[in-house]
């Protein structure tokens, strides 16, 4: 990718956002300084079904005809030269917001209001393309492929990512696959037919996919990976099971939405909705639309219990990575490892990247591992289970190695899920400094649930003060082989956290917070809250009214971190040790390896 202060022509770079399989986007200023969207093309990275008849490129000559509420609207194109390769680029109108991915992966899933009106506003927008005198089959409809405008304070739905929009006029052998989210695709599409009623399947598992957090009729297709003939029939033979239809008290649901839904992902085409001007009727409730029963896509099971299997591992709802005071270089890297792969599965199957089995997250007692963790799993959108590895031993020979292996069946039966191991240094002990057979059991009971456990949806991450315990088998690749080290809050975390602490506390004006994190090098986030505590009690006493920054230090002054400076530089030493640095070699970035 090109990088930031470049120029694509006349418009400068200021930052990169996608890197694709043919082309990468950005976000640039033209000469006023006016914000837009760039889509660079790589001209000889194009497939032939990428050209219209004419040999002109068929994103480019789509995108001049955008110009719609609902739509990423065309604004420029042109051809360029870069380093000797003939690039095309389009412009499109910037749009301030985020995804309908990134929106669901954050908060779960949608209030049936906010499905609707996102539902509503991609309808708007398929049916101005599928109502010019050349019809356009958008043909990539997906919660990653709508932004969410917020600049005029309501969201509004815009369409965007025309890579794989064909003209209904075109054969089908103009039709690609590769790249495509399956499970979005129509029956027919799966066959390399388009068409506006293979446009409308995709909305309906789009509308399912807001609702529910989660695909409709999904499969593990990770063991036909590259047979598009067993892919076609593992997706097809998903489809004949009944649609799962979650809590309808939960959500609010509606018999009139749950046939609507249904309706539109119907197997059939001539079962579903035959234009999006028909759909939206159904939304609005205009026309009333009828269960379908005598098709097996178009039954449904209706979950209004909890299943057993449901009841220890639960979605985590909140604010993900906002509650995380500092800590900005290790969220990035997270995010980048890890929670953008899980977001965009198909283009990291395309580079040949798998989710990872497992992570590590080791440092000293008392920095937040346990809440990180958390705080991950509701940034990722997973399911997420805690497990205290000593509650795992068992006085049974064998019984260990029953409980690790009913924990990851749970965990695949709930997948995508998170398996968070605290203290796991106490269940994979180094087997060569333990001769216990049930404990070596466990280990390798461990070791081959986790292998490979990142296709089926489970991620564990594993917690410890202790990493140089841990058999070294579980660290290698594909295994616990992403090691975070977390390390004591600096500076500027230790400023958030007292900030956080006192925000809800009755404090004077003109705290300074970054001299109160100067004033505790070296303190845990355990360390700060006490402090504010005791700040408050002394408050309290003195009848002062209101915590001062007085108070504050005074406070300080009396303390000392409960982490002792020898704990600090054996754990840093063991980071150096995963980082393969010697003591002479300058450090990488702290928290992350």
């Amino acid at each position: 990718m090109l990088t930031k202060k470049q120029y694509i022509d006349s418009y400068i770079i200021t930052f990169p956002i996608k890197e694709g399989a043919y082309a990468d986007t950005y976000r640039v200023k033209d000469s006023d300084g006016k914000n837009y969207f760039l889509k660079l093309i790589d001209f000889a990275k194009l497939h032939h079904t990428q050209f219209d008849d004419d040999g002109h490129v068929l994103e480019v000559e789509i995108a001049k005809q955008l110009h719609h509420p609902n739509i990423a609207n065309y604004h420029d194109s042109g051809e360029i030269q870069i380093n000797g390769k003939r690039y095309v680029y389009i412009v499109f109108d910037f749009i301030a917001g985020e995804t309908a991915a990134q929106q669901t992966t954050r908060e779960q899933c949608c209030s049936v209001y906010d499905a609707k009106q996102i539902t509503l506003g991609v309808l708007n927008g398929l049916s101005f393309l599928h109502g010019l005198d050349n019809p356009i089959i958008h043909n990539e409809i997906t919660t990653q492929n709508v932004m969410l405008d917020i600049s005029g304070g309501v969201p509004i739905p815009k369409i965007i990512d025309f890579g794989y929009a064909r003209y209904q006029s075109q054969s089908i052998s103009s039709f690609m696959l590769k790249g495509l989210n399956p499970f979005y695709l129509a029956p027919e599409a799966l066959n390399g037919i388009f068409s506006i009623q293979s446009d409308i399947f995709s909305v309906g598992v789009m509308l399912y996919h807001l609702l529910y957090g989660m695909l409709p009729y999904y499969t593990d297709i990770s063991k036909v990976k590259g047979d598009r003939n067993a892919l076609i029939t593992e997706i097809s033979e998903a489809r004949t099971r009944p649609l799962r239809i979650p809590n309808k008290s939960i959500f609010e649901m509606d018999e009139q939405l749950i046939n609507t839904m249904s309706k539109a992902m119907a197997l059939d085409v001539e079962d579903r909705f035959q234009s999006a001007d028909e759909f939206i009727k159904a939304i609005k409730g205009e026309i009333k639309v009828e269960r379908i029963t005598h098709k097996p896509q178009s039954t449904f099971v209706e979950n209004n219990d909890t299943h057993e299997e449901n009841k220890n591992i639960n979605r985590k709802v909140g604010n993900g990575f906002k509650d995380v005071a500092g800590m900005t270089q290790l969220k990035e890297q997270l995010q980048s490892d890890v929670i953008d792969l899980i977001q965009d599965p198909e283009q990291a199957k395309q580079l040949g990247i798998s989710i990872p089995n497992g992570l590590l997250f080791y440092g000293p007692p008392g920095c937040g591992k346990t809440f990180f963790a958390e705080k991950f799993a509701e940034e990722a959108g997973f399911n997420y289970k805690y497990i205290k590895c000593s509650d795992v031993a068992s006085p049974y020979i064998h019984g260990g190695q029953d409980k690790i292996a009913a924990i990851f069946d749970e965990a695949r039966k709930n997948a995508p899920t998170i398996l968070f191991f605290d203290e796991i240094d106490a269940m994979i002990k180094d087997r060569s400094k333990h001769n216990n057979v049930s404990e070596a059991g466990e280990v390798n009971e461990f070791l081959a649930q986790l292998n490979n456990c990142g296709e089926d949806g489970v991620i564990v991450i594993g917690a410890t003060n202790k990493p140089d315990d841990i058999d070294e088998a579980a660290l290698r690749a594909g295994r616990l082989e992403f090691k975070y080290y977390i390390p004591q809050p600096d500076a500027e975390t230790r400023a958030s956290i007292f900030e956080i602490n006192l925000s809800k506390r009755k404090v004077d004006f003109g705290i300074n917070y970054d001299k109160l994190a100067s004033l505790t090098e070296n303190y845990i986030s355990a360390d700060i809250k006490m402090i504010v505590d005791n700040a408050a009690r002394l408050t309290f006493r003195r009848k002062l009214g209101k915590i001062t920054q007085e108070t504050l230090e005074e406070v300080i002054a009396s303390s000392k971190p409960s982490i002792s400076i020898d704990v600090i530089k054996r754990h840093e030493e063991i980071r150096d040790k995963f980082m393969g640095l010697k003591k002479s070699e300058p450090r990488r970035k702290i928290g992350f390896n």
